[in-house]
């Protein structure tokens, strides 16, 4: 029944996904302010067809919040979907093989910017609660809280749960924002890195100079800049910055081990990225590094004359942004604290910095003994076949760690992307074996929680 209401309705699924995918709610620019409100409203009108009770548009110092509910008994269990309707920037546009917001179907791959992070992923929820409308087995009650400001901190989120703990009241937290090792094995994420974002600005002289009129009499700004950067790492790829380890929460020798034992083909995965070697902290595999260390990698890197042909300048200004993955223990706003104070003590006399903070998270790692885990492992086994291995994520969803301390929720990670989907690079794409698994996968879990 429930494989048949999906697949008859597959290409209206799809065909209302791309209508949402064409918006380019892009929060980190200004100029998309329009559009994100745009999305917003458009998961609003698809919420409310699929059958909620009510749905509205909560208004932030930011972008909105669409919230809707399905309460069918109060004795019931109550699910909290939570996702989100902003995506990244679609930059650098020239290198994506068709438009970022104008969604194409190729190798059975939706190809457009927030396919799978997260509209795509999101939209599977909207679905799956209306297959449950429609052939009437929603078994438990079930609230949506879909922001618009994830990939820009989620400030306002924090604000609007802390003052809507009654709205918000539920049993467990449900997010579709990860992936899975892949299709032959399924996993569920139960760990999270935070996140501590920067950006510095190095300044040498006062204006653009001539190079040859005062290049190696002044200092230049982007060279300067390099070699800080170059310094936050020693030879063994450790982060230099006094302190940054102190709070790490080291795994055991039987910890490592079974997050070792997950499947990993190193050649796949260096063939896949296109790279001849790996590189990381020395003393760990790559699975350990991309998920249970912190980390700190430039995200942007610029300053003096861009543009096409040549223009031989000496640059007043040098810019970078920088980002750190942390891991459980560490706490965002104490890494920010460490990260000004140690770059700015390796500034060399010959310019100014300037640090300044975008946005952090904290680290979660999630039960896998709770009712609500069981439960998605068996929706897995009940879909796939397979019984999911647990895994940790290399990225981050700042609000978990939030949803624990203020509304003292646990939190199922069931993500259906993966590894290989280019999410905030060009090419995004979501498989749409995926999306259609993820929608069966979704009602699955329902029908199993609400036996707990």
């Amino acid at each position: 029944m429930i494989k048949e209401y999906i697949s008859s309705n597959k290409d209206r699924f799809l065909s209302e996904l791309f209508d949402w995918l064409r918006i380019p709610s892009v929060s980190a620019d200004s100029r998309h302010k329009g559009d994100v409100r745009k999305a917003a409203e458009y998961l609003k009108e698809k919420l409310s067809s699929a059958g909620v009770d009510t749905v509205e548009i909560c208004e932030t110092k930011g972008h909105p919040i669409v919230y809707a509910e399905k309460i069918i008994n109060a004795s019931l269990p109550t699910i909290l979907v939570y996702g989100h309707y902003d995506v990244q920037p679609a930059d650098p546009i020239n290198l994506w093989d068709s438009p970022p917001f104008e969604p194409v179907i190729k190798d059975d791959k939706i190809f457009a910017r927030g396919s799978c992070d997260d509209k795509g992923q999101v939209y599977m929820h909207v679905k799956a609660f209306e297959t449950m409308m429609k052939l009437n087995l929603l078994p438990c009650n079930v609230k949506f809280m879909v922001e618009g400001e994830e990939e820009v901190g989620s400030d306002n989120l924090g604000t609007f749960v802390k003052e809507n703990k009654a709205k918000l009241k539920a049993d467990i937290i449900l997010i579709s924002d990860t992936a899975l090792i892949s299709l032959e094995h399924p996993s569920i994420t139960t760990g999270l890195r935070g996140l501590s974002y920067m950006e510095v600005e190095v300044t040498g002289p006062n204006r653009d100079l001539h190079s040859g009129v005062y290049g190696g009499a002044v200092a230049n700004p982007i060279n300067a800049l390099c070699s800080m950067i170059d310094s936050l790492h020693d030879e063994n790829g450790r982060i230099t910055i006094p302190g940054f380890y102190d709070k790490v929460a080291e795994l055991t020798a039987a910890e490592r081990e079974a997050l070792n034992k997950a499947p990993f083909d190193l050649k796949e995965y260096k063939d896949e990225l296109g790279i001849n070697e790996i590189k990381g902290e020395k003393g760990y595999t790559t699975l350990e590094r991309t998920g249970v260390r912190p980390t700190l990698d430039v995200n942007g890197i610029w300053g003096g004359y861009t543009g096409e042909g040549a223009k031989t300048v000496l640059p007043s200004k040098a810019h970078a942004k920088i980002s750190m993955r942390l891991v459980p223990n560490q706490v965002s706003a104490e890494i920010t604290e460490l990260f000004t104070k140690h770059f700015q003590s390796i500034a060399p006399p010959y310019v100014n910095v300037k640090v300044m903070a975008h946005h952090g998270g904290e680290p979660a790692v999630t039960r896998t003994d709770s009712e609500a885990y069981k439960a998605a492992s068996k929706a897995f086994e009940e879909v796939f076949g397979k019984t999911p291995i647990p895994t940790r994520d290399g990225g981050s969803i700042p609000i978990v760690a939030l949803f624990k301390k203020e509304l003292g929720l646990d939190t199922v990670l069931m993500g259906f992307g993966l590894d290989s989907d280019a999410i905030h690079s060009p090419n995004e794409h979501y498989g749409v074996h995926n999306f259609l698994l993820g929608v069966e996968t979704i009602v699955a879990f329902y029908k199993q929680f609400a036996k707990k």
